[in-house]
């Protein structure tokens, strides 16, 4: 049975088997796999279960999803290999087929909670960004869209209240 083992301070040891074909991950309750940390989305990301392999599917979350410290949108997750949402960091652990010997762990990585003073000074960023990505705002080209149609169609009626006073106020012939 496969199953993701969170590696993370604060919640090491924690686990979820994988019973079901698709099983969510995020912050709120109605995912199958709950984790209530601010630097997971609400809905980060789903595990799908195809016969013996585990995809991982991104769900358009705000800080990602990363297999071995490489971003991805989908991608296979082997036995062994470590997922981070957010700042949790798991990995799929699976029982090993009779007659194979099960690899040596990896030793547990300790992600920091919270920044000092000195590091919002500095700029600097996450002890956990290796890649030296950071997290990235979404951008969401929908608001932008919405916001000129709306100052478009002010400004049209703005014209149309001025025109409708400047000729209200002239002298019918």
């Amino acid at each position: 049975m496969a199953k993701l083992v969170i590696l993370s301070e604060g919640m090491t040891g924690r686990s979820h088997e994988l019973k079901v074909e698709r099983t969510t991950i995020g912050r709120v309750e109605d995912n199958t796999f709950q984790i209530g940390e601010p630097s997971v989305s609400s809905h980060h990301c789903e595990v799908l279960l195809r016969g013996n392999d585990v995809i991982v599917r991104d769900l358009d979350s705000t800080n990602g999803s990363f297999i071995n410290g490489e971003k991805i949108t989908e991608r296979l997750l082997k036995p062994g290999q470590t997922l981070r949402l957010g700042q949790i960091e798991m990995r799929l652990e699976t029982d090993a087929p009779p007659g194979q010997t099960k690899k040596p762990v990896d030793s547990t990585m300790v992600v920091p909670r919270g920044v000092s003073l000195n590091q919002l000074e500095q700029g600097s960023r996450a002890a956990f960004d290796t890649a030296g990505k950071g997290f990235s705002k979404k951008d969401n080209k929908g608001n932008k869209i919405f916001l000129f149609v709306v100052i478009g169609v002010g400004v049209v009626i703005a014209v149309l209240l001025i025109y409708a006073f400047v000729t209200a106020k002239s002298p019918t012939p």
